[in-house]
């Protein structure tokens, strides 16, 4: 039988940190790696871990109104190119 986890859909969440780079968050993955690009740490401290929305094994779907299509390159450069505010949506 399956799990309630299993049956549950993707939880969609929208995260907005503040106050320019560093973000607090490390990515894994990506096309390039064949693999989901994922968040593996959360730097205590950091906006991200202020923000309480991101955890680990999060998967980035969305950078600044810009779908990422699974790729950290371009994942990091969405990331770098957001000045003081930076907002994503990650899957759960």
């Amino acid at each position: 039988m399956a799990s309630a986890e299993q049956l549950a859909p993707f939880q969609h969440i929208e995260v907005q940190l503040r106050g320019g780079a560093p973000w607090g968050f490390t990515l894994k993955g990506g096309l390039e790696h064949g693999e989901p690009l994922v968040i593996t740490k959360i730097e205590e401290g950091g906006k991200a871990a202020q923000s309480r929305k991101l955890r680990v094994g999060d998967e980035l779907v969305n950078i600044s109104g810009s779908t990422v299509y699974g790729s950290r390159q371009e994942a990091l450069v969405l990331i770098k190119g957001s000045y003081r505010t930076l907002n994503m949506v990650v899957r759960r």
